[in-house]
């Protein structure tokens, strides 16, 4: 009986694939690996605390255009999801609670949740059930979160940027102690 909590924990985390924690600016050697001129860092990061977040741009479900380029001056947090990943659905409605609701109307930042390989229809479907507001944007062929994850790696995956377009947290999975961190970095890149 005590191992049915354990198989449905590993099978949701194979479903939204492996590991917990974010590699810092201080990630060492046995925390890299390169493959084809590409370095992998801990957990599929392709990006690390410290560089200039790479450039995308896409539609927002609602048809709007965004660039991240175009934020530079404002702290920008990126959500990687999609529907069928459940610790995404967990970690979802935190988010919209606790970072959301609480900065949604202050100029210098913005979230957006960036959903991978899924329509609009089926983004619209989810975020309604999980509840969530915050802007979503339509990442097709997944080649934004391509830009900071080896492809095919698992999510939910947060990125903070800085006001000067430097990431300052990755984050990997929904731990709660991390996210706190999260909610507390963004607090302070706001004062």
């Amino acid at each position: 009986m005590k191992r049915i909590p354990l198989i449905l924990l590993t099978a949701l985390s194979v479903a939204c694939g492996g590991g917990n924690v974010a590699p810092d600016a201080n990630a060492s050697a046995a925390d890299t690996v390169k493959t084809d001129s590409v370095v992998v860092y801990e957990h599929d990061y392709i990006v690390k605390v410290g560089d200039i977040a790479p450039d995308f741009s896409l539609k927002y479900t609602d048809g709007r255009d965004f660039t991240l380029s175009q934020l530079r001056g404002k702290v920008v947090m990126l959500q990687f999801t999609a529907s069928w990943c459940g610790i995404c659905r967990a970690e979802m409605p935190h988010i919209e609670k606790e970072i959301w609701q609480r900065h949604k109307d202050n100029p210098d930042f913005v979230l957006v949740g960036v959903d991978r390989e899924e329509t609009k229809e089926v983004i619209d479907e989810y975020t309604a059930k999980v509840g969530t507001t915050y802007p979503m944007l339509i990442d097709e062929n997944a080649d934004a979160f391509a830009s900071y994850a080896v492809r095919k790696s698992g999510i939910t995956r947060n990125v903070l940027i800085d006001r000067d377009g430097r990431i300052v947290m990755l984050t990997r999975k929904y731990v709660e102690p991390e996210f706190n961190t999260l909610v507390e970095k963004i607090d302070s890149l706001l004062r």
